[in-house]
């Protein structure tokens, strides 16, 4: 055999030992463990939850336990105005998107007390409620309708106003990635009039709820209770490394009844679902766990309201807008059409100054997807003594393109203004100062005077960060601290991270502008400067989607 030549040799020897260096990615898997510290789980519920939790019963209470969660519960007669009375689909509208959410969710997140006969084998550990499970009883199996009707926002207990009102839920969970939302499916019926309607339903519910609304956190789960309990061989656990999910079709009535003529889930039927449930819910919490905030919000307020600040160095107290240290009440809103998504929250893993900055993550649809991230204040605020607005960034690659918007009060209407920027590597690489005078804010194009240079700094009724319309498709995250007002004199340093794109050139001043695709609202939107940016409180930008 002839010998190789020398370069050959030490060719393969590269190749080969470049080969061995490589790391081996494997795929990562779920894990099954009880959470290694005391985690408090709150679940709303009636009956069918109660049997469920009581020992004896369903025994789910005593073995949540002994997988360290803390467990308390609410029932019939519940929280303020008896909101525990009222657990049917549509009432988790009043729970998590209503006039009163705060209240009750502040009583729901503090609650320590037991509503059902369950054994806790350790004391309160102490803080909030991180997990919040809820379920709706079996009569609300009985969804009227069709298997694939579309979201309603009009009825009751319907297969499309079911999908509506978790469709809404989303709006309220993406604001507190610090909480586990646990959602339990109803329980089936014996009578199979309906019974199609409910398979359909939580079929949607399990697998294309989340995925057809963009939802990107991963602190909501279903579990499908239902499917649990029309079968002895149906199932919706974790087995052999993964979530499994079986049912044989067209059978979609109770195999478990209490009785004949009672729905209730026997207890043959409830300890199968508590065998399937509380390794799961193991598997849930340790996803969710990996990604949450690590210091939670201190409330979760959806009433816009000032926020308390801290001093950012070199600035006045007064100067300060928000620092994001504690609550946010930033709210995301994305276009109609679907593929767009976007979460703003406050985020302890990067942070300029303090313990937190606000974190913007968003994958914006092409051509016509956007996606804004706004504050409004109650009432207009006087900024005339300031040059313009500072903040710091940093962003998780460069060429992101963003806006930084302005609302203004003029004569009963709001007036919208923009300034276009692009990320630069210094922002990759750590926190710069960016700074933008009042006069480089534009008015949008779809207004009247388009272009014409921002001058109301004593009018202003909010501001946002919004990532527009392009081309392509964009995705990223950008991170926000120390939002202030600034003087000329306060400048601190160049804007390198930052390349700010040439505003539209003045336009007339015309009685109806010829509509142009806006960077910011959806395509053929109304071009009349009265178009309802405003009304906040209540539907705040019209046609909008909260994330």
């Amino acid at each position: 055999m002839k010998r190789l030549p020398k370069f050959i040799i030490l060719l393969l020897s590269v190749i080969f030992t470049t080969a061995l260096s490589r790391p081996i990615h494997t795929k990562q898997v779920d894990n099954p463990n009880p959470p290694a510290q005391p985690v408090k789980l709150i679940f709303i519920h009636h009956s069918t939850g109660e049997n469920w939790l009581t020992d004896g019963y369903g025994d789910l209470g005593r073995e949540l336990a002994k997988n360290n969660y803390f467990v308390s519960d609410t029932n019939y007669g519940w929280g303020p105005d008896s909101i525990g009375d009222r657990t049917d689909i549509p009432d988790w509208l009043e729970w998590f998107r209503g006039e009163h959410t705060a209240r009750y969710l502040q009583a729901l997140f503090t609650e320590g007390g037991q509503n059902s006969s369950y054994t806790r084998s350790f004391e309160d550990p102490g803080g909030e409620n991180q997990i919040v499970m809820f379920k709706s009883c079996f009569p609300n199996s009985a969804l009227e309708g069709h298997p694939n009707d579309p979201p309603d926002s009009d009825g009751w207990l319907s297969v499309g106003h079911a999908k509506y009102v978790y469709i809404e839920l989303l709006k309220y969970f993406a604001t507190r990635p610090d909480k586990l939302f646990v959602v339990i499916a109803a329980p089936p019926l014996q009578d199979a009039s309906l019974a199609q309607n409910a398979r359909a339903f939580n079929e949607w519910l399990l697998n294309d709820w989340l995925r057809e609304n963009n939802y990107i956190l991963n602190n909501v789960v279903v579990f499908d209770f239902f499917t649990v309990l029309t079968g002895p061989d149906h199932y919706h656990r974790y087995a052999n490394g993964q979530v499994v999910h079986y049912f044989k079709p067209n059978q979609n009535t109770s195999y478990y009844p209490t009785s004949r003529d009672d729905d209730h889930p026997s207890v043959e039927g409830s300890r199968k679902a508590t065998k399937d449930f509380v390794p799961l819910l193991n598997v849930f919490y340790n996803r969710w766990k990996a990604s949450a905030p690590a210091a939670p919000p201190a409330a979760a307020d959806l009433v816009v309201t000032p926020q308390p600040v801290r001093p950012v160095e070199g600035l006045p107290a007064s100067a300060v807008l928000d620092d994001f240290e504690g609550a946010s009440s930033w709210e995301a809103f994305t276009d109609e059409g679907g593929a767009t998504t976007m979460v703003c929250f406050p985020d302890s893993a990067q942070a300029h100054g303090g313990a937190q900055a606000l974190r913007i993550d968003f994958k914006v649809a092409a051509p016509s997807g956007w996606a804004t991230c706004a504050y409004i204040y109650p009432s207009a605020q006087d900024w005339s003594s300031a040059s313009g607005l500072s903040f710091y960034l940093h962003s998780a690659k460069a060429g992101q393109v963003f806006h930084v918007d302005l609302y203004a009060q003029s004569g009963g209407e709001r007036e919208s203004y923009f300034h276009e920027l692009v990320t630069g590597q210094e922002s990759v690489s750590g926190w710069v100062p960016v700074q933008i005078r009042w006069e480089e804010f534009h008015r949008v194009d779809w207004e009247a005077n388009a272009g014409a240079p921002f001058a109301k700094p004593a009018q202003v009724e909010g501001l946002a960060f919004g990532i527009p319309s392009q081309e392509a498709a964009s995705e990223g995250q950008i991170w926000l601290d120390d939002l202030a007002l600034w003087e000329a004199a306060q400048v601190a340093g160049p804007t390198a991270t930052v390349m700010p794109v040439s505003p539209p050139a003045p336009k007339p001043s015309v009685s109806e502008p010829t509509p142009v695709r806006n960077p910011l609202l959806p395509v053929n939107c109304p071009g009349s400067a009265a178009f309802p940016l405003a009304v906040f409180a209540g539907l705040w930008l019209i046609g909008r989607k909260r994330r």
